[in-house]
């Protein structure tokens, strides 16, 4: 933790405010992303509680729209609940009002100026409300534009930006047309302000993530923070000299959350590109990978602390923190708590950034990567433990003589012929956190997706209790030395496509669950749609549009099969990168199973006053596996849970496709209904005409399940 100057000044002040918390004025309305400002998924709404919850049924059905034959959709927004009507987000990312009693469409908004880079989703909105004559606001993004929705109309508010519209990728310092930048998590709203954080490319020539604060009013930019500092900034000398000009990455796409009473956005930042290798990057790189205090007033920091230094393992922080009140030795603290993707719970006085359990400085190997300097140690809180196991060994293997698999991994360069999953294990490194990977193999764990993921952690604001999801998957990272150009376009083509594409299409460009393989790419587009792809994105394809044309040629000629003849002008293009993914995916066996014992998905409740676990129980259940040993499985899980003050915890998420209702003092299964496809989103729980309602978009799409379009909503029955 550090303590910026002025934080020291501000400290004095902020002690003398009021420290609980600002939950939403109005109970039954869900009017903020996750619930409210603190990001904590809790209603006070009690009506739905522990002795009734069974009796849940169907209220109503809305068809969204935006499916695409032939094209894999997911809808992962958490919808918001103001004055009786519901916002939401279809799979196409076009914005549309219900009544939120029935149902029933008031209107829908379909961007004007639709671009291809939205990445295919959308987890929310943000809503402002004036004091004055000023009609409320939803602020709406859509690839890379930021859209003022007049709240009642559905109309865009023309006096906002260039005609009710702001293009994100200007502001950041460097030529917006070399930019890649979207936003699939909604901005928090203090006062006047709309904070925005951004996602951007995670391989070479990535955007930076700086923070921004735009007046809700005319969208111009109050504010922005250096997550990549430059010159004369604290954290410059965190990076190589020029390091601000060129390297991207540092953004936080996760969500931001506001302690609105004391003037702090509280920030989650990700890891700096290249997300796999950082030779290029020589530092502890701040302000990546941590969780930024800012005076919400003037992007001023208060404190920070990084929880991973020189990330080379795509650690970024996946989810809002969480802030509540501590209640330890008698005395009320004013907390924030940031999950990780490695299972882990960082817990801070909010106002100072002191830890309230103990952090270890844990020594880590160098790594064996031609010029990668790996950070010497890295920190893991001792309280609470993982709420994810921390390292894969051979006794933790579920069948360890089935056939091994893993997702978007080669192994015929290994030398290994149909291997068993001992015989993979034992052919790559598993020895927990932060094990730099090498071109052998390295077992991540929890995965790339975690442990927690973006469906955050709920907590309950009365009692300092943590509820959150966890995957329990092993993924295997593996890197290769990019083939040197000679001057041939085909070989620096494929260079290129190591680099660029490699990590999310197969180290063969085999293709991966949702992502297309591109070996037979030139069967299915033109080479100038290919190039246009490549330039401005697709669907959940981020654009490269840092590519020169002869770049973007070369990528395209190779992935083609075209032969060209000797290109002298890839000369002009130097490879700062020496290697790319060869191999990144799941560990699973022949049969789709991760190769751990299960559970597989688990959910958890923390008393975070103490760091000790309430109880942990396996969340989703496989029935393709006939174990007479294992009732319920577990499985990987993405979307997060909501908790009321009725007692009650709801939850979709999981692989299985359903959505559950858990006791919340017990973990006790109360309640569950089969899903039309999978709810990959965060509930939200209101009333309307006094009566309380769960909804749930079931957008489907990951794991392999159909997408799906529908929101669903349930009730209690009419006495």
């Amino acid at each position: 933790m550090k303590l910026g100057f002025l934080g020291l000044i501000l400290l004095f002040l902020l002690a003398c405010q009021p420290s609980r918390t600002d939950l939403s004025a109005d109970s039954s309305s869900w009017d903020s992303y996750l619930g409210n400002p603190e990001r904590n998924h809790y209603s006070e709404i009690s009506e739905i509680d522990t002795s009734n919850v069974s009796q849940l049924q169907l209220a109503w059905e809305y068809k969204s729209g935006g499916l695409e034959e032939g094209r894999i959709t997911q809808i992962q927004t958490n919808p918001l609940i103001v004055d009786n009507i519901l916002y939401g987000v279809n799979a196409a990312i076009e914005l549309f009002a219900l009544d939120a009693e029935t149902g029933k469409e008031i209107w829908k908004f379909i961007p004007t100026s639709k671009d291809n880079s939205g990445l295919g989703l959308n987890r929310g909105l943000s809503y402002w409300s004036p004091d004055g004559n000023e009609t409320p606001r939803l602020f709406f993004t859509s690839g890379s534009k930021l859209y003022a929705v007049n709240a009642k109309l559905g109309k865009v508010v023309s006096s906002f930006g260039e005609q009710g519209i702001i293009d994100l990728r200007e502001g950041l310092g460097r030529d917006p047309n070399t930019l890649s930048v979207v936003a699939n998590t909604p901005g928090a709203i203090y006062k006047n302000l709309l904070i925005m954080g951004t996602r951007v490319g995670e391989g070479p020539g990535a955007s930076p993530g700086h923070i921004r604060a735009y007046n809700v009013i005319t969208g111009a930019i109050e504010w922005t923070f250096h997550t990549i500092p430059q010159p004369g900034e604290y954290g410059y000398d965190t990076w190589p000299k020029e390091a601000y000009k060129t390297v991207g990455g540092a953004n936080s796409w996760a969500g931001i959350a506001i302690d609105n009473k004391n003037g702090i956005a509280y920030i989650p930042t990700g890891s700096a590109a290249f997300d796999w290798y950082g030779g290029d990057r020589e530092g502890a790189n701040l302000f990546a990978n941590c969780l930024l205090a800012l005076n919400a007033n003037t992007g001023e920091r208060i404190w920070y602390f990084q929880m991973v230094h020189h990330d080379m393992w795509d650690r970024d922080l996946p989810a809002p923190p969480n802030l509540f009140e501590m209640h330890k030795e008698g005395k009320e603290i004013p907390a924030v708590a940031q999950i990780t993707k490695s299972g882990h719970v960082f817990v801070f006085n909010r106002l100072t950034g002191e830890p309230l359990f103990p952090i270890e400085e844990k020594s880590y190997p160098s790594s064996p990567l031609m010029g990668e300097k790996a950070f010497k140690t890295q920190p893991l809180p001792l309280l609470p433990k993982p709420f994810a196991r921390q390292v894969l060994k051979e006794n933790d293997l579920y069948e360890p003589n089935r056939p091994a698999f893993v997702d978007d991994f080669v192994d015929k360069d290994q030398n290994i012929d149909s291997p068993t999953v001992l015989e993979k294990f034992r052919s790559v490194t598993s020895n927990g956190q932060f094990i730099p990977i090498d071109t052998t193999g390295v077992v991540l764990y929890p995965g790339a997706d975690g442990g927690a993921e973006w469906g955050g952690a709920a907590l309950d604001p009365t009692n300092g209790v943590m509820y959150v999801n966890s995957n329990e998957m092993a993924w295997i990272v593996r890197m290769k030395p990019v083939e040197a150009g000679d001057g041939n376009s085909t070989n620096f083509g494929k260079s290129l496509t190591q680099i660029h594409c490699a990590r999310c299409h197969g180290g063969e460009l085999q293709g991966l669950a949702g992502i297309p393989e591109l070996q037979n790419v030139k069967d299915r587009f033109s080479i100038d749609s290919i190039a246009s792809i490549v330039k401005y994105g697709k669907g959940a394809m981020p654009g490269m549009p840092n590519l020169s044309e002869n770049e973007i040629k070369s990528i395209v000629n190779f992935v083609s099969q075209v032969e060209d003849e000797k290109d002298h002008r890839v000369e002009e293009t130097s490879l700062k990168v020496p290697y790319s993914v060869a191999g990144f995916g799941r560990f699973k066996d022949d049969r789709g199973f991760p190769v751990v014992k299960p559970p597989w998905g688990t959910l958890n409740a923390i008393d975070l006053n103490t760091g000790e676990y309430l109880w942990k129980i396996p969340l989703g259940h496989d029935e393709n596996l006939n174990d007479p040993n294992i009732p319920v499985s577990g499985t990987e899980n993405y979307g997060g849970p909501v908790i009321t003050s009725g007692g009650v915890l709801f939850i979709a998420a999981t692989r299985d496709e359903k959505i559950r209702a858990f006791n919340m003092k017990s973990g006790e299964l109360l309640w569950e209904d089969q899903l039309p496809a999978g709810g990959y989103a965060t509930p939200s729980t209101y009333k309307a005409n006094g009566k309380q309602y769960v909804v749930i978009a079931c957008g489907g799409g990951k794991m392999g399940t159909p997408s799906g379009d529908l929101y669903r909503a349930y009730s209690l029955p009419i006495p």
